[in-house]
């Protein structure tokens, strides 16, 4: 158990001031703040790269929603994928988001705005991948965010076949905190019911786990282990 200040305060909402927050990069391009709030940290690299292994397996046009630091848009880019496309909501990511696309070697199509308003202007069966890794803005919505994007509009946004993964680190660290002590079980608990409902196939999802040591200072994860799930769309 921890006696740490959770991420977020009953109630909080960041939502309506997220847009156009400062982010908040340090000098050394390590750390991500947006509103007081741990984002991203540069440590997560070998994870976010087990996400984009995923996310471009299958080639072709991949979704990313959330870019934060680039470390798994860079790493997608180095895949044999044709075209990415990205939403990111912050104003200051977004810049550099643009600025990010001109040096790659795919196609880029940015996407600015919250995923709520932009996911349902995406065609059906428009994506071979798609990597969903945003930040929490509610305090309600911090465990089940994911799920709203999932059960929503994942399903349907994949071609046959395509391939679905994600994270939402900032509630797995807080559970692996606080509620469970074995990964693959948190997962199977608190995931798995909600990937089902969304039209996915038990056996159509798989995940795989790697080691890590997040920094005895980082706020949102301490579990020494993180997984990558692999839904697929039969």
């Amino acid at each position: 158990m921890t006696t740490a200040q959770p991420i977020f305060a009953q109630g909080e909402n960041c939502k309506s001031g997220w847009h156009d927050a400062n982010a908040g990069y340090n000098e050394a391009d390590t750390h991500l703040e947006i509103l007081g709030k741990p984002v991203m940290e540069r440590w997560e690299t070998p994870y976010m790269h087990s996400l984009s292994c995923v996310a471009a397996s299958k080639g072709g046009r991949v979704l990313e929603i959330g870019f934060g630091m680039a470390i798994a848009a860079t790493k997608l880019e180095s895949f044999p994928i044709q075209e990415h496309w990205i939403i990111e909501c912050n104003d200051g990511v977004f810049a550099r988001l643009q600025e990010w696309a001109k040096s790659q070697p795919h196609k880029i199509v940015p996407l600015k705005g919250l995923w709520e308003d932009v996911v349902p202007t995406l065609s059906d069966n428009q994506f071979d991948g798609i990597l969903y890794d945003t930040y929490p803005l509610t305090e309600g919505t911090w465990h089940t965010h994911q799920f709203d994007f999932i059960k929503g509009h994942a399903h349907r946004l994949l071609k046959p076949g395509g391939v679905l993964t994600y994270c939402n680190l900032t509630s797995w660290g807080e559970l692996l905190k606080t509620k469970f002590d074995n990964i693959e079980n948190m997962f199977q608990e608190t995931q798995m019911p909600h990937l089902l409902e969304a039209g996915f196939k038990k056996e159509n999802i798989s995940t795989t786990t790697m080691d890590i040591v997040p920094p005895s200072e980082c706020k949102y994860y301490s579990f020494q282990k993180m997984i990558t799930p692999t839904i697929l769309k039969d």
